[in-house]
């Protein structure tokens, strides 16, 4: 450590007094206050290490224990809505909430000898192997996205696009816990309106009130299934009123707060707009499970439940034989849950195998 000295296991922080022209410190860690000083380094080691011993003496003579730096527990005090986050993105993790911020304290500690501070960047593997299992190309994307939004670089807009059950809208709420962000969602009902040009409308409204948040940083504003306003607008199928609507959300994404995060969601990518398509800073693509990804998600659902259940047996090679046979139709994340969760609910609970 940097300007430290250490004696007997207490840590000094050293600064310089130019008005006195002296090197003063400072014992930290420890409830009862220490200082002391020199002219020299010598004179201030000899001072630190006399103070030291002084404390220790006098605990001594008082019958009383000595404090004892970094004892392994300490108060942290947040709002409670970043405690309940924490606990909730901590459960999710499989986790206690101390092993969550421990690993998070860790990761803060190691980042920030290079200066940056990624608090989440412990708990984001965890969290994303409970969704798609390890080594999963969605979960390096969304590494990616978590990164991205860490470096306050204006990179913001997100597309999932995938089959119906692929896991894009639980991604979204998975991304937006482990960026402690409150994950806000369009009501896409409430903004087609059978009235001509009333659609648009609706939809700059929503970019307006959405620009407009008091907390731009604290939110992730989700559009799911953002097909139902903004499709080719060129397409023979197309009414001119949906193709005002798709211009107004081109608009809108031009024109959206860079502190802003959107995460928008589709089945019908191939029916996108390209000028759509382009405004998004990354499309992460929900079909791209290779068998070996699927297998491992659904072993990950599997030990989400059985965590729950345990009175129950858990033998992940035989289930990883079993979802084998399905051969290269291994159900999605979104079907192999309801799989998973309708086979345990429906199983007998005495008889810890019969899932």
């Amino acid at each position: 450590m940097e300007n430290m000295l250490e004696y007997k296991g207490y840590h000094a922080k050293i600064e310089f007094d130019v008005e006195d022209m002296l090197f003063v410190g400072s014992v930290f860690g420890i409830r009862d206050s220490l200082n002391f000083h020199g002219t020299t380094t010598e004179e201030l080691i000899e001072s630190f290490h006399q103070s030291i011993d002084n404390y220790l003496d006098m605990c001594k003579e008082f019958g009383r224990s000595p404090d004892k730096e970094f004892k392994g527990s300490f108060n942290v005090r947040i709002t409670p809505e970043l405690h309940r986050e924490a606990a909730f993105a901590a459960n999710r993790c499989g986790m206690t909430l101390n092993q969550y911020v421990e690993k998070a304290i860790k990761s803060a500690v190691s980042d920030s000898e290079n200066g940056h501070v990624y608090v989440i960047a412990p708990v984001v593997t965890e969290a994303l192997q409970q969704q798609w299992g390890s080594g999963a190309v969605i979960a390096d994307n969304v590494k990616g996205i978590i990164n991205a939004v860490s470096h306050n670089m204006g990179v913001n807009k997100f597309l999932f696009e995938g089959k119906p059950g692929t896991g894009k809208t639980e991604t979204a709420k998975i991304t937006a816990s482990l960026l402690n962000r409150r994950l806000l969602k369009v009501d896409f009902d409430s903004l087609v309106d059978s009235h001509l040009g009333q659609t648009s409308k609706n939809i700059s409204e929503v970019f307006k009130e959405i620009n407009n948040y008091s907390l731009p940083n604290e939110i992730i504003v989700l559009m799911d299934e953002i097909d139902a306003i903004a499709l080719d607008r060129v397409t023979n199928n197309d009414v001119r009123e949906m193709g005002r609507a798709t211009s107004a959300v081109l608009k809108g994404l031009d024109e959206l707060n860079p502190d802003v995060v959107l995460i928008a969601t589709t089945n019908l990518y191939q029916y996108f707009d390209k000028a759509l398509s382009r405004r998004f800073d990354l499309v992460v693509d929900f079909d791209a499970y290779t068998k070996q990804d699927l297998i491992d998600a659904a072993t990950a659902i599997l030990t989400e439940y059985l965590d729950k259940q345990p009175n129950l047996d858990r033998d992940t090679r035989l289930f990883k034989k079993i979802i084998n046979l399905y051969g290269n139709k291994v159900p999605l994340p979104g079907d192999m849950k309801n799989v998973v969760k309708t086979a345990i609910a429906f199983s007998n609970p005495d008889n810890p195998t019969e899932y």
